[in-house]
């Protein structure tokens, strides 16, 4: 009887408990205000963690190709992904979840340190530099004057120029494409079991995408990698059993030592550049969709810190993903969907060993379709304006060709403002775009 009693008691105050922890996450996300609830924001956010499981794959990838240590880099995309999310949904309280951006990270890899010269470590440490001056300009008008100094076509067309870019990274990736013997590229071999097994898994993320099926480039990563060891394909790397030891190989490795090289901060300038304009351009568009064009500034305020930190954790940076979209179909409302998310990512380090068996040809339809999509922002670009249609044109086809997306981005840039002289509205242009193009100018001449 009193064992009942007291199984009673305890269940009851169990329940007064999660009464006032319900009611204290409603009053913290402003749930009722928002016409959510904890059910809707938890399911949301669980979707939008398999919508975007993928980037530890592939952000781990692109990384190690720059030299940093694969298990490190994944290790490091998941826990700025975390900090990122918890950033977001308590400070800004908005659905969006904030993870190392593709396009960001081909420029990090194959900009800053394949073409460049800078190491792995300088990069990370320019990443860092980067992040802070964002985090100057968030903290002040000063990024919303930046951003709308700078013409939407050109903004554009360093989108589409990045897409471009991944397409290229995805197609040679997966073999399909390759360096030719009588031109620059050709066509890799039809019969060869990696090619063939990167175009049956580039077809089904296609389907996947198509039909709109939730999660669908973890799919793809599941189904590719299942089709590869049908063609007898195994993955180069490996992971022994769950550990954090990996992450000490990539956090605070930050090297400041070749701070005074121009090169080192013409990546800063760079990097700085490409961050404003893909984070502004991003949350301007998702809060407005959201509806909550209020928390903008906390939102980039939020992204600006998590950039920062992006250096300093041992990846490239962060931006709002466009998958976050995801959530707002739940039905997310509130930054208690991205805090969910956060708990799935640090969840997510249990599946660690099963990362190392896929194989690129399971990555390479993944950037092949995000650069594609990308690409799809050429239909939002007015080319009434020659001038900004012709620099913006410089900046798509400069980046994939010279496969560089700093000289693609300077050459348009420094274009842009030569080309508006001979036009009537020479005189409208902001004299910020003057000083990017001579800084832009004046990198080239040092260089």
């Amino acid at each position: 009887m009193a064992g009942a009693i007291l199984c009673g008691l305890g269940e009851g105050q169990f329940h007064i408990e999660e009464t006032k922890m319900k009611k204290f996450v409603e009053r913290k996300f402003a749930l009722d205000q928002r016409g959510s609830s904890v059910k809707t924001e938890v399911l949301a956010g669980i979707i939008g963690f398999f919508t975007v499981f993928y980037i530890i794959v592939v952000n781990s990838s692109i990384l190690a190709e720059a030299g940093v240590p694969a298990q490190g880099a994944a290790l490091a995309t998941i826990f700025i992904t975390v900090f990122g999310c918890l950033v977001m949904g308590f400070y800004a309280n908005v659905p969006l979840i904030l993870m190392p951006g593709m396009g960001i990270n081909a420029l990090f890899a194959y900009t800053l340190v394949g073409n460049m010269g800078l190491s792995w470590q300088e990069a990370l440490a320019s990443c860092a530099i980067s992040g802070l001056l964002f985090m100057i300009l968030c903290f002040t008008p000063f990024a919303t004057k930046l951003n709308q100094a700078i013409p939407l076509i050109l903004k554009q067309g360093i989108t589409v120029g990045l897409g471009l870019f991944l397409v290229l990274l995805g197609l040679e990736k997966g073999a399909v494409i390759m360096r030719g013997e009588h031109a620059v590229l050709q066509l890799g071999s039809m019969h060869d079991p990696y090619v063939i097994s990167t175009l049956i898994t580039l077809l089904l993320t296609m389907i996947l995408v198509i039909r709109k099926v939730p999660g669908a480039f973890l799919w793809s990563l599941l189904a590719g990698s299942l089709i590869g060891y049908a063609f007898g394909i195994r993955s180069t790397s490996a992971v022994s059993g769950i550990s954090l030891k990996p992450i000490s190989t990539v956090f605070g490795h930050l090297d400041f030592s070749h701070i005074g090289n121009v090169s080192f901060w013409s990546a800063v300038f760079t990097m700085t550049m490409v961050i404003v304009f893909e984070t502004v351009g991003l949350t301007n568009g998702q809060t407005r969709q959201l509806k909550q064009e209020q928390a903008l500034p906390r939102v980039l305020r939020a992204s600006s810190i998590t950039v920062f930190f992006s250096g300093i954790f041992g990846t490239s940076p962060t931006v709002s993903a466009l998958e976050s979209g995801s959530m707002f179909a739940s039905g997310a409302k509130t930054g208690l969907a991205t805090i969910v998310t956060a708990i799935c990512f640090l969840g997510s380090l249990f599946f660690m060993p099963f990362l190392g068996f896929i194989p690129s040809s399971a990555i390479a339809p993944i950037l092949i379709v995000i650069g594609i999509s990308m690409v799809q922002e050429l239909k939002e670009m007015d080319f009434s304006d020659s001038a900004g249609t012709f620099a913006a044109f410089l900046i798509v086809v400069i980046i994939p060709f010279s496969y560089s997306i700093v000289d693609g981005i300077a050459i348009g840039f420094i274009a842009y403002p030569l080309l508006r002289i001979f036009t009537k509205k020479a005189e409208a242009l902001s004299p910020i775009m003057y000083i990017i193009a001579a800084l832009f100018l004046l990198q080239f001449i040092i260089q």
